[in-house]
């Protein structure tokens, strides 16, 4: 089988860059990169920088693109957004089953639907098994849902990457697909739902976990998504499978790897643009516990806290999770103690391209220092998707 890759939601090409690390044979047939709201599209035109442009359609908004246009691939990759994925009942005489407006899942799903794609692999935020808060599991079982409608079994894990050596604190929630059609699939198949999600599987071949955990199942009446979208609440765990809407869960353990710490990634030399200056006060007020009283819309009065966290962030540990906020004076934003001038500053963007695993000075095409970190924030662990790639490399090698 040929390695050939559609690459929805892009951002700056991690998917890409990190399947051509795993194997040369990775070729990127399409992909598909917009940003709402923006004018200039920085994303897609880093990507078009450091490979090039394949048609008009790759920088403008998915959803106005014929899916049966996309050239066909043997595997669809894409990291999209944790939405409400609620739908509602087809109208009579409507084409069919449409989730909210916006909620880019169904982009995939109607890709899906017209290119029959054997292997998909997506990444999303690991609240994904969780949402939404007033119906447990319902976004997941959607997903599960309409991949079991299109004819696929499915894989999944909740990934740290830090417990696999990487120099971030980030869980995000991987799923792999495939079509029962596959010789991949006629082998698993055959095998135990426990031994798939403990050795045998996708995951368990590039993650490594420990033996010891207990399978939850449930069933999902996928030939009726929008009663799973209006009733279907479940507890998934962080690793599971399923097979014909019969779903196997559980929790497992991570064989942790050393990880890369904060220290180990530091830039030399850096800027004085990077040090804090005389905000340092502020700094310390956000980084704080704090207890403030507040009235809601409603007037009602309550107290908001939250409790501090490190400042500085230690070095001698991998990095937060990066958000699409860093740099900027907020929280969230990482600040270290340099250890070459012991005083405070910002990550710079190169330190931020080298968390998520990406070449030094990537995004360095052009766009907005800012927005550089916004790519990175948005961006996935390229080394974890490296290391399914060399797992689906062999995979793909065994289909004719």
């Amino acid at each position: 089988m040929e390695k050939t890759v559609c690459e929805l939601f892009a951002g700056v090409g991690g998917f890409r860059l990190a399947l051509e690390r795993a194997s040369s044979d990775f070729q990127t047939v399409w992909f598909s990169q917009w940003e709402p709201g923006k004018t200039k599209q920085w994303a897609h035109d880093c990507y078009v920088q450091h490979w090039g442009d394949i048609d008009e359609f790759t920088g403008v908004d998915i959803s106005i693109v014929d899916k049966h246009n996309v050239p066909d691939h043997n595997l669809l990759v894409g990291g999209f957004p944790c939405q409400d994925y609620s739908v509602a009942r087809p109208l009579p005489g409507s084409a069919g089953l449409e989730g909210k407006k916006g909620v880019l899942w169904w982009q995939i799903r109607d890709t899906l639907e017209a290119k029959h794609a054997p292997f998909v692999l997506l990444e999303n935020v690991d609240r994904l098994l969780k949402s939404p808060a007033s119906q447990r599991g319902r976004d997941f079982g959607v997903i599960l849902a309409c991949l079991a409608a299109l004819g696929y079994a499915v894989e999944w894990r909740v990934v740290n990457a830090a417990e696999y050596g990487a120099a971030q604190r980030r869980r995000r929630t991987f799923i792999f697909a495939y079509s029962t059609n596959t010789r991949y699939a006629e082998r698993m198949n055959r095998q135990n739902p426990e031994h798939i999600i403990s050795s045998i599987g996708f995951f368990a071949r590039s993650f490594p976990i420990e033996q010891n955990f207990v399978v939850n199942e449930e069933m999902l009446n996928f030939q009726d998504i929008p009663t799973v979208s209006e009733s279907f609440s479940f507890e998934f765990k962080n690793a599971g499978y399923m097979l014909n809407g019969q779903i196997y869960t559980a929790n497992v353990k991570p064989i942790e790897e050393e990880p890369t710490l904060l220290r180990d990634i530091l830039a030399k030399n850096v800027a004085e643009d990077y040090y804090l200056g005389d905000k340092l006060e502020k700094w310390e007020y956000l980084k704080g516990a704090k207890k403030i009283e507040r009235t809601s819309k409603t007037g009602h009065r309550y107290i908001f806290s939250e409790g501090a966290i490190a400042f500085p962030d230690s070095i001698d540990a991998p990095a937060r999770t990066m958000l699409t906020s860093e740099s900027s004076l907020n929280r969230s934003t990482h600040v270290i103690r340099d250890p070459e001038t012991n005083r405070l500053r910002l990550l710079t963007q190169v330190e931020a391209e080298r968390i998520q695993g990406f070449d030094d000075n990537w995004t360095d095409t052009g766009m907005p220092q800012k927005f550089r970190y916004f790519c990175m924030g948005n961006a996935l662990v390229v080394p974890m998707v490296t290391r399914m790639g060399r797992t689906l490399s062999t995979i793909m090698e065994g289909e004719p």
